[in-house]
């Protein structure tokens, strides 16, 4: 099971102190963030993609490739990469380039975003959005998965003899996540290509993640490529945590208070009771966390959320260092110790090379044995 981080790169007000970071204070803090993931022995960073104010990835590839260099071990990720309103063949080769230089330490997530305005600004209609994710998505897998594409769509030009370059690295495509909030069409995709799906599990009851996990993983079977619970399930999660309970809470308050997306509305406690918001001591963090596999099943991947709402670059690193020492070492353990034998582990670059190699190694045995075979018959007829 893979332990990670996730950013979604905003710039917000330190309510305690009234400071708002530059958005140079805050690339360059994600960037630290990526490293101390690595540092406390994490296994992924991701960065969300936003286009507008008061966010800062807008280029994903650009960041990826420059912790790609810092890192040896890190997967390198996004929490969203814009399939609606990216050109296909754009991410193709972006993407494609990124694994080249991180040596495969790559895949990405697929979504939709959160800013209705960001189609208009790169030409597209919000009234589009699902088709868009599905028409691109399908022309992205072609792109990675084809050496040459003939294509035509509904809302691209078309390409006739078109090479994506460079290809993936050794001919295996980055891994792809879909991720989704609310929208039972991307869970649906994930599952008719056997990708994997990542539920954001931040805002929503319990309730609706179970019902979109389980939708994913009824028509992951449905399509033939697993049993239900084979199928690759991520999540999200935010955690606040101190070693004692009460200095968590004391002090994650006011940026919870005040914090843009949920700020001003129920309470910490409401909000904690609701969602899987966990704001506590590291054994809190735990409990609650494996609790998850309880209404999801036995998953591959839990990203937290651990940057926003103003909190201080130094206030996450000391997050990161609990989560690192005290959090998933425990959450490694148990939850290995409680998945079947059947269930897969978290897709990485050399297990999707090791698989194509021996779907191509089958298939030449299998070419193989026709020939000798159809040797055979020949003979016994000569005779």
């Amino acid at each position: 099971m893979q332990f990670g981080v996730f950013t979604v790169g905003d710039v917000t007000v330190d309510p305690t102190t009234g400071r708002e970071p530059t958005e140079h204070e805050r690339i360059k803090a994600m960037v630290t963030i990526a490293l101390k993931a690595e540092e406390v022995g994490l296994d992924v960073f991701a960065t969300g993609e936003h286009h507008n104010p008061p966010f800062v990835p807008s280029s994903p590839t650009t960041m990826l490739g420059w912790i790609a260099a810092r890192t040896e071990r890190l997967l390198l990720s996004t929490s969203t990469t814009l399939i609606t309103t990216n050109d296909p063949v754009k991410i193709a080769e972006d993407y494609a380039m990124l694994q080249h230089l991180a040596d495969g330490r790559v895949d990405l997530m697929m979504g939709r975003g959160n800013t209705g305005p960001v189609y208009p600004w790169f030409g597209q209609d919000i009234r589009n959005g699902i088709p868009l994710a599905i028409e691109n998505y399908d022309l992205l897998r072609r792109l990675w998965r084809e050496d040459v594409v003939d294509w035509k769509g509904r809302f691209r030009t078309p390409l006739q003899s078109f090479t994506s370059t460079p290809r993936p690295l050794d001919g295996v495509p980055p891994f792809v996540w879909h991720g989704s909030i609310r929208s039972p069409e991307i869970a649906e995709q994930a599952a008719y290509y056997g990708d994997g799906f990542f539920a954001n599990h931040i805002f929503w009851p319990t309730e609706h993640t179970q019902r979109m996990v389980g939708l994913y993983r009824q028509r992951y079977a449905h399509y033939g490529h697993g049993s239900a619970d084979q199928a690759i399930v991520g999540l999200g999660g935010q955690v606040f945590i101190r070693r004692n309970s009460q200095d968590a809470v004391r002090e994650f308050r006011p940026y919870f208070d005040n914090a843009p997306v949920y700020g001003h509305g129920p309470s910490l406690e409401e909000f904690t009771a609701q969602t899987p918001l966990t704001v506590g001591s590291p054994q809190q963090v735990i409990d609650r966390t494996l609790g998850f596999r309880d209404y999801v099943g036995d998953y591959q991947r839990q990203l937290f959320l651990m940057d926003h709402a103003g909190l201080p670059l130094k206030t996450v690193l000391e997050q990161l260092d609990l989560l690192g020492e005290e959090v998933v070492p425990v959450l490694r353990k148990e939850f290995e110790s409680l998945r079947p034998a059947h269930v897969p582990a978290a897709p990485t670059h050399a297990s999707l090379r090791a698989a194509a190699h021996a779907d191509t190694t089958g298939a030449d045995q299998d070419v193989a044995a026709s020939g000798d075979t159809a040797q055979r018959a020949g003979t016994e007829q000569g005779r």
